[in-house]
């Protein structure tokens, strides 16, 4: 067969995916990983947390008062005979539960509102801005306590109460990104044809403004984390027995001197967890920026 008689295949050109470029990206970035490492770590904890010890994280055992850490309790007892172990790890569910969800309250209201604003302008966005800034012109954890003061001191009054404080957050960072992303020619052609606001804004606006809303609001879980232990700390959020790492800082302050174990490992895991989301939102953030292809 005469050599240029072959028929040639075609080059075949494979559409990449953004996010799964990004995920490689990612995957480069040892801190990044180390990061969702300790994340997923205490994710697992809380899952697992009925199997990993079978004793109980409330109740009170005066045999057992203030033992240091050993073989049996490897990070000792509180002063109630607690098992501060089993606290810590059942206290994981806690913190990782109300800093997802608020984090996700946030986002929805706050992305709601940035979409209207941003997309709408005029006096839609003047009014929501306003709202922005007065939310803005308290100081966050200030506003929480008078939040929770008002519905009532528990963990769930606590979790409403810091999904509407980082609301203004989300709110400006996508009317920010709304106001950049109506202008592009896609978003004008799609208007000329007719196409409804609602359909433009969740449909094309919505999804081309999610990606600084992923990177902040994995951020924003570690600061909802601090937030529930300061209101914990202070009374306002988990209530007595309950295995909530900031609770256990503020029944513990006491033994500062003579049991340090009791502060020690809840403040270690507050740092610890919170230390996981920033690396991973840092490395989030550098891998899903354009500029760093």
């Amino acid at each position: 067969m005469h050599p240029f008689s072959r028929k040639e295949n075609p080059v075949k050109f494979k559409k990449k995916s953004l996010w799964l470029e990004s995920w490689k990206r990612l995957k480069k970035q040892r801190a990044a990983m180390i990061g969702l490492s300790i994340v997923l770590f205490f994710v697992l904890l809380g899952f697992l947390s009925p199997i990993i010890t079978n004793q109980p994280y409330d109740g009170f055992n005066p045999e057992k008062t203030l033992i240091s850490p050993n073989s049996e309790h490897w990070f000792g007892t509180d002063d109630q005979g607690r098992d501060i172990f089993t606290r810590i790890i059942f206290g994981a569910r806690i913190s990782l539960w109300i800093g997802f969800f608020s984090v996700i309250g946030s986002i929805a209201v706050g992305a709601f509102l940035g979409l209207l604003a941003g997309y709408y302008g005029k006096w839609v966005d003047t009014i929501i801005s306003r709202f922005f800034d007065i939310m803005l012109a308290f100081p966050s954890i200030l506003l929480a306590i008078a939040i929770v003061s008002i519905l009532g001191p528990s963990l769930f009054n606590a979790l409403i109460a810091i999904a509407i404080i980082n609301i203004p957050t989300y709110g400006r960072l996508i009317r920010s990104r709304v106001l950049s992303v109506k202008e592009e020619e896609y978003i004008m052609a799609a208007k000329i044809t007719g196409m409804s606001d609602g359909r433009l804004i969740f449909g094309h606006i919505l999804p081309n403004s999610i990606t600084p809303i992923i990177v902040q609001g994995t951020l924003g879980v570690a600061t909802a984390i601090l937030e529930a232990a300061a209101l914990g700390f202070l009374g306002l959020g988990a209530q007595p027995g309950e295995p909530e790492w900031g609770k256990m800082l503020a029944d513990s302050r006491q033994f500062i001197t003579t049991a340090p174990w009791t502060l020690l490992f809840p403040g270690f895991a507050i740092m610890l967890v919170v230390l996981g989301f920033n690396m991973f939102g840092d490395g989030l953030r550098d891998a899903l920026d354009p500029k760093t292809k």
